[in-house]
């Protein structure tokens, strides 16, 4: 038999429940570490950040010859 998808291919081996578990592992890892990572930052990264896009831009376009 041919398994026709991801889902065929765990439930068929014995390991099933191990790789849900490890997969869920890695996913909750991911997230807490990005959490981290996030919070780590310092304020002023954030602070420089939240208004970039509200920048005056006649700095950016200004020609000078």
């Amino acid at each position: 038999m041919i398994p026709q998808n991801f889902k065929d291919i765990l439930s068929n081996t014995e390991n099933a429940g191990l790789y849900q578990t490890l997969a869920l592992i890695f996913f909750m890892l991911f997230f807490i570490g990005l959490i981290v990572y996030v919070f780590s930052r310092p304020k002023k990264y954030y602070r420089e950040e939240e208004h970039a896009p509200l920048g005056d831009d006649e700095d950016d376009f200004n020609l000078k010859d």
